[in-house]
């Protein structure tokens, strides 16, 4: 009898040998938009999903250049090609893609599933939540931060622990660097339309109009043209770039980071603003050429009081209308975003560990202990609060390109005056602002 029960025992297995043989994985495609060490910690990730999944679940991953290209080839291809079943779209991309009913809303996936999404850091699901609708998961999130040289700090006679936190510190401890030589410049930072926006949430005002375009109605004009804040910072940069004496402590550095941020690994410039998603990469191209040091991202004016925002990216999951491919996609979301694998994504990349869990893991332990710099973006995170998640606008990508494209103007005296310059910038971003929505809504 025995031996009848071992032999039956035998061919159940078998037989679901075969079975799982001969079925054929369900498959799906994800874009995504990282490379260099980001990409190759992004890969390690979907390698390891497949693993894990064999037999069952295969992800097939294609990268697709910046957030800009990747953007643009989704808007192009538009759902009828459906090139994806996930994509990784930047923050500003949110807008656009609600509107477009492209999307099967991760709420929904949640809801079925009784999903706990208090695992996610509220500061950071606020920004992809509207009207209580938590529309992609967040994955690769930041804040700008500040950076700096402490090497160059001590050299120059300042507290290497103490960075500073808004502009009127920032130019008096440029000043120090540079005339001390520790430095050729005390300071430098690019022409990101990003940190334009995350200004405006510093200074506890809005960006667009309709609550921030998150109300009721959406967004119909900008509004940092009218509650000063366009005027402030700008200001800002007719002061370090355009004109006087601090041009001396602070070089125009062009649009967009890159220049910046190499800048500053060269020691050129000892105090820089950038993603926290670069941490690990300044960490290791620094290497031991000098210490690095972080501190919140700084205010504009030194009463400004609000929150930063987060950037980076989310996932967002397509409606295919195919059962099996959209399960295996929210498998593979829940797989991305569990505490393991955000802990690992923090400590090789920058960007937070988005499950709140991650911080009980050993990994992120362990990497905290040996660069506590990333506990301190951890923090900034922490110390804003969810109202100033920030603004949602379908145009949002030319907008910030806009923006960057005046900030330039400004600084090459193209235009000479701040406030011509922000009514120049508000009347074309209400341009597009105002095709867009004739169009779409």
């Amino acid at each position: 009898m025995k031996k009848l029960v071992t032999l039956a025992l035998a061919f159940a297995l078998l037989l679901t040998l075969c079975i799982t043989a001969s079925a054929d994985p369900v498959e799906i495609t994800f874009w995504h938009a990282m490379g260099g060490v980001n990409g190759e910690a992004i890969t390690t990730m979907i390698n390891n999903f497949n693993q894990e999944y064999e037999g069952k679940i295969k992800v097939n991953y294609e990268y697709q250049g910046s957030y800009d290209d990747a953007f643009s080839k989704i808007q192009t291809a538009g759902i009828n090609a459906r090139p994806c079943d996930i994509m990784q779209v930047y923050d500003i991309g949110t807008r656009f893609m609600i509107d477009s009913g492209w999307v099967k809303p991760m709420q929904e996936f949640i809801d079925a599933e009784n999903f706990d999404i208090s695992v996610i850091e509220p500061n950071i699901a606020a920004y992809y939540t509207v009207d209580g609708k938590l529309y992609s998961m967040p994955f690769n999130s930041s804040t700008p931060i500040l950076y700096y040289n402490k090497t160059a700090f001590k050299a120059a006679g300042l507290d290497p622990e103490v960075p500073p936190k808004n502009f009127d510190e920032i130019n008096e401890m440029a000043a120090a660097i540079t005339k001390s030589g520790a430095a050729k410049y005390g300071f430098g930072m690019g022409n990101y339309g990003w940190f334009f926006e995350q200004w405006v949430g510093k200074m506890g005002k809005h960006y667009v109009n309709n609550n921030n375009g998150r109300g009721e109605a959406y967004a119909t004009a900008v509004e940092f043209d009218s509650n000063g804040a366009g005027h402030d910072i700008l200001s800002v940069w007719k002061k370090y770039v355009g004109e006087g004496e601090a041009t001396a402590i602070a070089p125009y550095l062009n649009q967009g980071n890159d220049d910046a941020k190499q800048a500053f690994i060269n020691g050129d410039i000892a105090i820089t603003l950038e993603s926290t998603a670069a941490l690990k990469t300044l960490l290791t191209n620094i290497g031991d050429s000098f210490e690095l040091g972080v501190g919140y991202f700084p205010s504009i004016n030194a009463d400004d009081v609000g929150g930063v925002s987060v950037g980076g990216g989310s996932l967002w999951a397509f409606s295919t209308g195919d059962a099996d491919r959209e399960a295996a996609t929210w498998e593979f979301v829940k797989y991305m975003t569990n505490p393991e694998n955000q802990a690992f994504w923090n400590a090789q990349t920058g960007y937070f560990p988005v499950n709140v869990k991650a911080q009980e893991t050993e990994t992120f332990k362990a990497n905290v202990e040996k660069y506590p710099q990333f506990q301190v973006a951890l923090d900034q995170l922490h110390s804003s609060a969810p109202e100033y998640a920030g603004g949602l606008l379908s145009v949002f990508s030319q907008a910030r390109a806009t923006v960057q494209s005046y900030t330039e103007k400004l600084v090459h005296n193209e235009i000479s005056d701040v406030d011509d310059c922000v009514a120049k910038l508000a009347a074309e971003i209400n341009d597009a602002i105002e095709m867009y929505n004739l169009t779409n809504y």
